[in-house]
């Protein structure tokens, strides 16, 4: 027995609330469980009870054990002067106000099922499945599972929106400024994700703006301050450009970032770092209001649109400085724009229109669900659960669900494990 499960039966009433007594034999009423308290102080605030059909108003504080209260010291703590009723499972000993008149006691062990015990041991039982529920799950019932999703994908952007708000603080809630280094650090993908994010950071976005208009100016700026133009090769491009960025150097008073700081290795050539940054410039030379344009944006096929860039001549017979290579057109492909779509774009949407108080969560699940589902280890482990994904809707929610309560047991704050629970 542990003792977040009281917590779940009584905040749900999942006991027989019939003919309740108290362990001096006081019939008890709950009108109101009360109110879930996470922070310091009783566990559940105020709460509505008849006690002895006398209306008390105030908190319940539960515990394993009577012994609890004096073990936690509540004895001397005034935040609990206001406990109208001491719930446990099993009763040792009888808990006193300062007035030394009792405080009722509950004890829930002979009012609990046993069908309800067994199906929580059964899900938290030792063993070595991939979650607790993995033998359940694809039967839950789909308007339960469905609204759970939901939820799981509002969290998950809300998690995500908070991460960004403290970065558009940061830039003096400078919304175009948060979606440049944003989209610079997923353009990194994840091995350069941080070294993207140190050249984003490395110059103030208003400069990018003035140059924008010269692609190769921009170019210049972005190779330069990322540490590529350090060396000194052959190619008349490299030579302009690196000339064209210690001017920009001197004018702005810029200082590049470590050349150690980006990587080549265990990459593919289409996402070497030097092909990232130059179709990163060219979205920002073709849309100097991006971030207008995003908010103004809901149709998925606009978006594809809107992010629809190559890579600037040079770079379609070149993967670096030093070697010619075989001439191809690199565009962001769909997949690409997708995670832009799902790790930025939204979340970052979804967090400016919250400011403004309008319907943000409407925006962000409009887009979201015409995004194809993600495929990785976790979402293919829920397919051989026979849980399918057809959105990335259903793949973020479920990568929320896995991460934030599977991993960390948290069955009882769960849609899925509530109802696995009550049976």
């Amino acid at each position: 027995m542990k003792e977040n499960l009281l917590h779940f039966v009584w905040k749900l009433k999942l006991f027989s609330v019939n003919h309740l007594k108290s362990t001096n034999a006081e019939i008890i009423e709950i009108i109101s469980a009360g109110t879930e308290n996470l922070n310091s102080g009783p566990d559940f605030l105020n709460a509505k009870l008849k006690i002895n059909n006398q209306l008390w108003a105030g908190n319940v504080e539960i515990h394993l054990n009577s012994s609890d209260w004096y073990a936690h010291n509540h004895e001397s703590d005034e935040n609990y002067d206001s406990v109208i009723l001491h719930v446990v499972w099993e009763h040792s000993v009888d808990i006193f106000r300062k007035t030394n008149h009792p405080i009722a006691t509950l004890e829930l062990k002979n009012y609990i099922s046993k069908d309800l015990l067994n199906n929580y041991q059964q899900l938290f039982i030792k063993n070595k499945n991939w979650i607790n529920c993995e033998k359940d799950i694809a039967g839950i019932d789909s308007f339960i599972f469905n609204n759970w999703l939901e939820r799981l994908y509002v969290e998950r952007l809300e998690i995500k929106s908070e991460q960004i708000q403290n970065m558009v603080a940061k830039l003096n809630n400078n919304w175009e400024a948060a979606l440049f280094v944003l989209l610079t650090k997923n353009f990194g993908l994840k091995i350069n994700s941080e070294a993207f994010m140190n050249f984003a950071n490395s110059f103030d976005f208003s400069i990018a703006r003035k140059v924008s208009n010269n692609l190769e100016q921009l170019e210049a700026l972005f190779f330069g301050q990322a540490g590529l133009l350090s060396n000194d090769y052959e190619s008349e491009y490299y030579k302009k450009i690196k000339k064209e960025y210690n001017y920009l150097r001197v004018k702005f008073q810029l200082t590049p970032i470590s050349n150690m700081q980006i990587q080549f290795f265990r990459l593919r050539p289409n996402n070497f770092p030097t092909i990232r940054l130059s179709q990163l410039a060219k979205v920002y030379h073709r849309h100097q209001n991006l971030f207008s344009k995003i908010i103004e944006t809901d149709n998925i096929l606009e978006f594809y649109e809107l992010f629809d860039e190559a890579t600037s001549a040079y770079w379609e017979t070149h993967y670096t400085f030093e070697t010619t290579s075989k001439k191809s057109i690199k565009k962001l492909t769909k997949p690409f724009i997708d995670l832009l779509l799902i790790n930025t774009i939204i979340p970052l949407k979804f967090l400016y229109l919250k400011s403004l108080g309008t319907n943000e969560i409407s925006s962000a699940l409009t887009i979201i669900a015409n995004i194809k589902p993600e495929k990785n280890v976790i979402i293919s482990k829920f397919n051989e659960l026979n849980i399918k994904s057809n959105t990335a809707f259903e793949t973020q929610a479920l990568l929320q669900l896995k991460n934030d309560y599977c991993n960390k047991q948290r069955c009882l704050n769960c849609a899925i494990g509530k109802e696995l629970i009550k049976g």
